[in-house]
């Protein structure tokens, strides 16, 4: 809980957390709600991502595919020697990290945003570079596009919540 609340004074955003025992079957994540402006939002998950990648197991997990309803996921796991750490967008090490993610094709509007607008803002608050695939380029055996992340793992994971965050805004009403 003190993490957790120095995390909320730290970014001005309100961070919440399901109960332990509230999971989905055969899961043990637990849900976290971030609200607040754009900006404290994403320092509250800045700061959450930063404490999980401090431990071991979550580490390990990230090599694990992803139980998301969004889709299925691909992980190219080359990290270098610094692939957990800041934003650093030139560094070498940073371009081997990628995620696929993919997301349906009615919800990839929402994920690019008027004339590229949220991709673009999700790109530059993550430092992840994005890339989706053409129309009619699914990910196999579905209608899901190819949402790619690149960058360092603390940037793939902000870019990966706010991809989420974007889609579950419209399948939510």
């Amino acid at each position: 809980g003190a993490t957790i609340k120095s995390f909320i004074e730290d970014s001005g955003a309100g961070i919440k957390i399901s109960p332990q025992d509230n999971n989905y079957i055969g899961l043990s994540d637990r849900i976290v709600t971030v609200t607040g402006s754009f900006e404290e939002e994403m320092r509250a998950i800045d700061l959450i991502l930063s404490k999980l990648t401090e431990d071991p197991l979550y580490l390990q997990s990230m090599n694990a595919p992803l139980s998301y309803s969004v889709g299925t996921a691909a992980y190219n796991s080359s990290y270098g020697p610094n692939g957990v750490g800041g934003r650093y967008p030139n560094n070498k090490e940073d371009r081997g990290n990628s995620l696929t993610i993919g997301v349906a094709d009615e919800h990839i509007g929402v994920v690019v945003g008027r004339g590229g607008r949220n991709i673009l803002e999700i790109s530059q608050a993550s430092g992840a570079r994005i890339k989706i695939s053409d129309r009619g380029d699914f990910m196999s055996g579905t209608s899901n596009r190819k949402v790619t992340i690149t960058g360092s793992l603390r940037a793939i994971r902000a870019a990966e919540a706010m991809i989420n965050q974007k889609v579950a805004s419209v399948t939510e009403r």
